[in-house]
């Protein structure tokens, strides 16, 4: 399908903003983390005045900085709809993020306390440029492009980040040759790297956007009465769609697995299997290429079928996939359970954001509406690090995690189980 200009800088965002969840969310960083948080005898860290396991820790900073955002989303969508701010706060979000991303090539063993800040601060901005990035699907493309659209973009993330991520993994292990003194200068270079990419990208990407005709916005009271009186109107609205509410409600559940997944991945390969950092690299670009391999064919399940089916599909290998890692004893068994992670990884998630673009009314207030998705994405995420952190901090064994998970995708499985009910009982043609 051809997509005209908007459309495709609408997916050069995600080529901008996906090396962040990669590099830093997924791979070098937390490889990086563990190394200068890990010593001979000690994997604590001391934070906020007493020691903590440094998963643990990193786990609630992540879990905390989603929680924030979760709280402000409502807001700031309401705020971009009500007074037209929708490309200025994402801007604003942008800059957080890649900023405090670049900031991280000063990170050492030194100043763990920094590198906690600045994962939280590049979270924020991640997630917080992510809730304007999404309502503008609905607005740049009709409903019969939102699934081809979405996976488009998804496509282009992992593409646009794993082709980063290679450079990186050749300069952190070929050092010499890029001049730099050691890998871990190059580690930290890649994270300097991977903020000025996202950076450059995303700018040159928002600047094709559709245009703001921004509202005055007058005195702090004024901002605050309009901007909450807009945000209950539309969860007033939100309420009322049955639809709308089953499916954020299935969202939540297997969000809660999927975005633990996402975060801890490569802190199981090596906490628990023992893999090396190479070893985890591999496995990870293994994903990134699967997963535009299973966008396309989720994509193309769901225009053969419709996308609630396609959701069912994906969300059982899921929770399939969560059962058998559990038992995962080496890397042999690790890759293989990464490739078929990687075709569901991408899929799930593209298809959700075009199931609940599809699923509004007809609006103006994009911004506020997907502010509700992100607060249930970003809710299920706190949930789910929290979760994961205290059940290692009580079992002593992060594997544990794997068993948890599958609980969530069985509760979401269930919910979008009724939904699809719904619909074959009233909606006279299937999302």
């Amino acid at each position: 399908m051809k997509f005209n200009k908007i459309q495709r800088s609408w997916a050069m965002y995600s080529w901008a903003k996906s090396v962040y969840s990669l590099v830093i969310s997924t791979v070098v960083f937390p490889i990086y983390y563990e190394a200068i948080t890990t010593s001979a005898d000690s994997t604590s860290v001391f934070f906020l005045g007493r020691y903590w396991e440094n998963t643990v820790i990193y786990s609630y900073t992540i879990a905390a900085s989603y929680l924030v955002i979760s709280l402000i989303s409502p807001f700031l969508g309401a705020l971009a709809d009500y007074y037209k701010r929708r490309k200025f706060l994402l801007v604003l979000f942008l800059f957080i993020g890649g900023i405090s991303t670049s900031l991280m090539w000063v990170l050492t063993s030194s100043n763990i306390a920094l590198a906690l800040f600045l994962s939280f601060t590049a979270s924020i901005g991640f997630a917080g440029s992510y809730i304007f990035y999404n309502s503008y699907l609905p607005i740049i493309a009709p409903k019969e492009q939102h699934d081809s659209l979405s996976g488009f973009g998804f496509s282009m993330g992992y593409f646009g980040s794993a082709l980063l991520l290679i450079f990186c993994l050749v300069m952190i292990t070929y050092p010499e040759f890029f001049g730099i003194a050691d890998q871990t200068m190059a580690t930290r270079f890649s994270f300097l790297i991977t903020g000025l990419w996202w950076l450059v990208f995303g700018l040159a990407a928002v600047r094709i956007f559709p245009i703001d005709e921004p509202k005055k916005i007058g005195d702090f009271q004024s901002l605050f009465r309009n901007s909450f009186e807009g945000l209950f109107t539309v969860f007033q609205e939100t309420r009322k769609e049955k639809f709308l509410k089953l499916f954020l409600s299935g969202f939540f559940w297997f969000s809660t697995g999927m975005q633990t997944i996402i975060l801890l991945a490569a802190i199981f390969g090596a906490k628990v299997i023992g893999l090396d950092s190479n070893q985890l690299i591999g496995s990870i670009l293994i994903i990134q290429f699967v997963a535009i391999f299973g966008v396309y064919m989720f994509t193309r399940l769901s225009k053969r079928r419709t996308n609630i089916f396609a959701l069912l599909v994906g969300i059982i290998i899921w929770l399939l996939l969560c059962m058998a890692a559990y038992f995962v004893q080496n890397a042999n068994q690790f890759y293989v359970v990464a490739g078929f992670l990687g075709l569901v990884l991408g899929a799930v998630q593209s298809l959700s954001r075009s199931t609940y673009s599809k699923m509004l009314p007809k609006t103006e207030d994009h911004s506020t509406y997907f502010s509700f998705y992100d607060v249930m994405e970003k809710l299920a995420t706190t949930v789910g690090m929290f979760s994961i952190g205290i059940l290692e901090w009580l079992t002593g064994d992060l594997r544990n995690s794997a068993l948890a998970l599958s609980l969530f995708f069985a509760i979401g499985l269930v919910q979008i189980l009724r939904l699809q009910s719904f619909y074959k009982k009233s909606a006279t043609e299937a999302v």
